[in-house]
């Protein structure tokens, strides 16, 4: 059920509030029959607002609202009496979700903090009263301003989840078992590829009550970059992660190639990932004796470093998360 309520993209309509018109009005009571003009102001459309919210893990509360629609502003009236503003709609969204211009696709903002509030998109203004218009020429101006239109545009919101360590591998490499191992995550775990089809997060216990923040995403095959498997649909979720850990199987033939694939899909979906920090976990190494493992260490040729690890015996794991624990806090 997970799975089914994990949503990163939609796509919706805003409609913001138009403004309303400005008031022609002169002041008139029983001592005054010729009144200057008092005509109030009308009141702001309503917006459209994003709100980061820390509780929320997903868009799903925004999947099925395809069309949002804030109010319009009230017309000013008499006696400088402003119009009611238009009710804003306020959208509450996780912490890691971009919001796109649908057209551009050009990124507008970007929601960081809890309760960072931003105006997605902004409602009509109000037209000014007539009492604006008063000049020594022009003493009973008989015009006001209308009220701005609305804006109707459609936008994206896409979510980049936010973890220290992104698990990084072929299908079927180990990276659920080793998230459900070392995290109270429970990840959907099988024997075939992807058994994982959307990101899981785990908190990962560590010395002294401290804890770090582990993201699975689904398995990468070549060719991601292009949209191949479940492809660029998750990349996305890496380019939030502090630390990268490559799993490579030691069921693979050849570790150099696995990673070079992997590193290679990376680069060509956003060059800016290999800046970031890399450690190498060479999974499922329960399988190997320790000649197995020095012959595979005498052939391994990566420009970061590696350790052996096993989830299901959990062999190697407080050597992983030590090295994962500098490597974020460097």
């Amino acid at each position: 059920m997970a799975g089914q309520n994990f949503v990163d993209y939609v796509k919706i309509c805003c409609r913001t509030g138009a403004g309303g018109a400005g008031s022609v009005h002169f002041f008139r009571d029983n001592y005054t029959a010729k009144g200057g003009p008092d005509g109030g102001d009308g009141g702001r459309g309503g917006h459209i607002i994003l709100r980061g919210n820390k509780q929320l893990w997903t868009l799903l509360p925004i999947k099925y609202r395809k069309h949002v629609i804030a109010t319009r502003g009230m017309n000013g009236s008499g006696g400088h009496k402003s119009g009611a503003q238009g009710k804003d709609i306020i959208l509450e969204v996780p912490i890691g979700t971009i919001a796109k211009d649908a057209e551009t696709g050009e990124v507008e903002y970007e929601i960081t903090k809890d309760g960072e509030e931003i105006i997605f998109v902004k409602g009509g203004r109000g037209g000014l009263g007539n009492a604006h218009f008063k000049s020594p020429t022009n003493q009973t101006p008989r015009y006001a301003q209308p009220g701005e239109e609305g804006r109707e545009e459609w936008k994206i919101l896409e979510l980049k989840i936010l973890a220290d360590v992104g698990l990084v591998g072929f299908p079927n490499a180990g990276k659920s078992t080793l998230l459900s191992v070392v995290s109270a995550a429970k990840p959907k775990i099988a024997n075939y590829e992807f058994t994982t089809l959307v990101p899981n997060l785990g908190i990962v216990s560590y010395r002294d009550s401290r804890s770090f923040i582990m993201a699975d995403i689904p398995g990468i095959i070549e060719g991601a970059h292009a949209g191949k498997g479940l492809g660029i649909r998750f990349l996305r979720h890496i380019e939030r992660n502090a630390v990268l850990l490559f799993m490579v199987s030691a069921e693979n033939d050849n570790v150099n190639k696995a990673y070079k694939i992997l590193l290679g899909e990376l680069e060509k979906y956003n060059p800016e990932l290999l800046d970031k920090p890399r450690l190498l976990a060479i999974t499922k190494s329960d399988l190997l004796d320790e000649e197995l493992k020095e012959m595979i260490s005498a052939d391994i040729d990566v420009d970061l470093p590696y350790l052996f690890i096993s989830s299901v015996a959990q062999q190697g794991l407080d050597k992983l998360k030590d090295q994962l624990w500098t490597m974020i806090n460097e």
